[in-house]
């Protein structure tokens, strides 16, 4: 019985898939969609395996890993991901601005559509976390413990910013060359850490930092970037410089903040994280010909549509899942893996058991909210094609010229 369960659901999979690939226009590159997902689950992981909240009496408080054991410092390598995000945001941003003035769209008209797609989704979490603070305030909850949370879960706000400050300037970044953002993180750097000056001139990284990607991005829709050529340099160069960075300037080798430590390589971003995400953007424009060719096969190109599909609604609640497990456990007492110190390699093992939970408490959430990603309050509107699934009417062949592009953020 549990065989032919198992052999059903399978094939249902299968069906569905199938359904999701035939959908999919023929000259939709898969790749960008693989790299987005990618992005995604890279951050959410880095996010689950590093972020611990430790009760200490009423109170909890946040701690990481990375502070006891600093030799897991390359699970901030291979989870950091954001470079990647913002390399696809850039490219399809100026693909796409390029498509609507094209069509006759003015900048207003896009990027209303642009930024409604990108913050639809963020109202949901704002109001439950604002509800959920105030009502644990009034019943007498540590103010330090009704913090910890509430800037975990909006944490991730800080990124829609950049990126949609980013998208509002794309028109202007069309033709920029990543090496003049780069130049400018470089003489940030020189000045606040190697001539003493102030530290608030970091935060001019925030942007020229994730502008470099961004561009890159840019100069991917151009074609500057299609030979191999130019991805097995930026991933040489970014790596070699990267190593330097840390070896020989002081830089740390997490590539994600530690609390506690006095300097951060993302908050505001480094040269080194710079150098790293330079890297990161070779190795993704190198890995666009195997992606495309895995992703003919129908289940895996249906799994990452339907990544694609809620990409900002698993971005922005997947720290509220985990602490919505956090809080949920606590009646249980203090379990390790999940409320104790992060100190020792029995954590990261009890760490590790917790991650299906997480997903599990994720995926709650995204059949809660995912109706705010597409459009409204969840229940959707008239569709064609209504009846198939959400993900087969979003991969449908467009209705009109250029809207394809539209259809890859």
């Amino acid at each position: 019985m549990a065989d032919l369960t198992l052999r059903g659901t399978w094939e249902g999979i299968r069906k569905g898939a199938g359904q999701v690939d035939a959908a999919t226009p023929a000259e939709r590159d898969r790749a960008v969609d693989a790299l987005r997902a990618f992005a995604i689950l890279g951050v959410v992981l880095g996010h689950w395996l590093v972020t611990a909240l430790v009760a200490d009496g009423r109170a909890l408080h946040t701690a990481s890993p990375l502070q006891h054991l600093p030799w897991l410092a390359p699970i901030s390598w291979a989870f950091q991901t954001l470079a990647v995000f913002f390399l696809v945001g850039g490219h399809v941003a100026t693909r796409g601005y390029a498509s609507a003035r094209a069509r006759g769209m003015s900048y207003g008209q896009w990027l209303a559509a642009r930024l409604s797609r990108l913050f639809k989704p963020v109202a949901a979490v704002l109001t439950l976390w604002t509800v959920a603070a105030v009502c644990l305030l009034v019943s007498g909850t540590e103010f330090e413990t009704v913090r910890t949370p509430v800037k975990l879960a909006l944490s991730p706000l800080w990124f829609l910013v950049v990126f949609a400050a980013l998208t509002a300037a794309t028109p202007l970044l069309l033709r920029l060359n990543p090496l003049w953002p780069l130049a400018v993180v470089l003489h940030v750097d020189l000045i606040r850490f190697g001539l003493g000056g102030p530290a608030w001139l970091g935060w001019i990284n925030v942007a020229a930092g994730w502008l470099v990607p961004y561009t890159l991005g840019a100069a991917w829709t151009r074609g500057e970037l299609d030979r191999r050529r130019a991805g097995w340099l930026l991933l040489a160069c970014g790596t070699a410089a990267t190593a330097g960075l840390v070896a020989w300037a002081g830089y740390p080798a997490s590539m994600v903040g530690v609390p506690g430590e006095g300097m951060s390589n993302l908050n505001p971003p480094t040269l080194a994280a710079v150098a790293f995400g330079t890297a990161q953007c070779g190795l993704a424009l190198l890995l666009r010909g195997p992606l495309r060719r895995a992703l003919r096969r129908p289940v895996a190109w249906g799994a990452v549509a339907l990544v694609n599909l809620s990409a900002m609604t698993i971005f922005l609640w997947h720290q509220t899942a985990l602490m919505a497990t956090t809080a949920t456990g606590l009646a249980a007492g203090h379990l390790p893996g999940l409320h104790t110190r992060p100190d020792d390699l029995v954590w990261v093992a009890f760490r590790l058991a917790w991650l299906p939970v997480f997903a599990l408490a994720l995926a709650a959430c995204w059949t809660a909210f995912r109706g705010y990603e597409q459009g409204g309050g969840g229940g959707g509107g008239r569709t064609r094609g209504r009846g198939r699934s959400r993900v087969v009417r979003a991969y449908q062949p467009p209705d009109r010229e250029g809207a394809l592009e539209e259809r890859h953020v």
